[in-house]
């Protein structure tokens, strides 16, 4: 029962979370979340350091996912020292792959890519659990058990992108092709639901053109598809099914990538199959190989109580606000726009 509740909880959670930012991100307040000035300029205006909601909701997707991280392996008895370590190691490839991959797809030094970073993550994260396993077993009484840990993982990533999935509706970003371009089965759907983007600074406006046009809501669907099946696979982690919460969490989000990207109008290389359909497909084949060769689970039984209590420790808390804040700052500041703050008194109120 107590598993049903917390999965429960958390789904109505999210969901108010994704409603409420598909209704306003949109518009155009919701691309700058504030501006530094730097630098006095000749007409006594400053040339502003903008931060953007993309970096706020990026950096919310990163604390949420490893929060359910932490969550779910402590729920397993797996020291939370050893899952910072791993989880420090995952970040150390995957964030900068992100703009790496990215750049080399799109041919853009300032951009990123979910897809590219989860691409390595998937690649690499089974090889780190198995060499930590390998350096903690002499000091912990615990092994680190790879299929559950995979579990957690990938629901983790499945979670935080359908969060972060809120950041690139803010910016613009990752767009659907417009309405009137779908095939007419589907356009009778995105006649009722569809997203219109207001302002000269989304991507989707200087880069396609597309401001104030009815477009796919591609980036909702994937947000509702994620946190929703991000959500299932937390329950059957919880119920001990780690196999099938690993399998349903990886293939449903792997398989959505590529097939979302035809429904996607921004540049995603010269190709009709994208470099990130291709990673994704891959990831797949190699995901379900793994399974092959990867040592079976022992694991007893989780208890996500002992997960949440675990989670209030004055430590857990000071790393995800580390967390939150470096994310922000690396993905938050905005190379792509720019503002010119003045800054004056007001009379009235002196």
């Amino acid at each position: 029962m107590v598993n049903v509740v917390f999965s429960f909880t958390l789904g109505i959670g999210l969901a108010v979370l994704l409603a409420w930012g598909f209704k306003v991100l949109p518009a155009e307040r919701w691309q700058i979340l504030a501006c530094i000035p730097q630098k006095k300029l000749e007409n006594g205006t400053w040339k502003g350091l903008n931060l953007t909601y993309y970096g706020f909701f990026n950096a919310l997707a990163y604390l949420f996912s490893v929060a359910v991280l932490l969550c779910l392996m402590a729920s397993i008895a797996v020291p939370l020292s050893v899952v910072l370590v791993m989880t420090i190691a995952v970040f150390a490839l995957c964030v900068p792959a992100s703009k790496c991959i990215a750049r080399w797809v799109e041919k853009k030094p300032h951009t990123f890519t979910v897809g590219g970073a989860s691409f390595v993550g998937i690649i690499t994260v089974p090889w780190i659990v198995l060499g930590i396993d390998r350096v903690i077993s002499p000091w912990y009484e615990t092994n680190l058990e790879v299929i559950p840990t995979l579990a957690a993982v990938s629901i983790a990533y499945a979670l935080g992108e359908g969060i972060g999935r809120l950041a690139c509706i803010s910016f613009g970003c990752c767009y659907g092709k417009p309405v009137s371009e779908s095939p007419l089965w589907l356009r009778r759907i995105f006649e009722k639901y569809y997203f219109v983007f207001q302002g000269k600074t989304k991507k989707i406006s200087y880069a396609n053109s597309l401001e104030g046009v009815k477009v796919v809501p591609i980036q909702a669907m994937t947000s509702i598809l994620y946190v929703c099946v991000g959500v299932v696979g937390i329950y059957l982690f919880l119920e001990e099914h780690f196999m099938i919460s690993f399998l349903l969490t990886l293939i449903t989000t792997q398989v959505w990538r590529i097939l979302s990207e035809f429904l996607r109008a921004d540049y995603r290389g010269e190709n009709n199959i994208s470099a990130y359909q291709i990673m994704a497909g891959v990831a797949v084949c190699y995901s379900a190989a793994l399974l092959f060769v990867l040592p079976p689970s022992d694991m007893h039984a989780p208890d996500v109580l002992a997960g949440l209590r675990a989670m209030w420790s004055p430590a857990v808390i000071i790393c995800l606000r580390v967390l939150w804040l470096a994310t922000f700052i690396y993905t938050g500041i905005s190379d792509v726009t720019g503002s010119d703050v003045n800054l004056r008194v007001v009379r009235d109120r002196t």
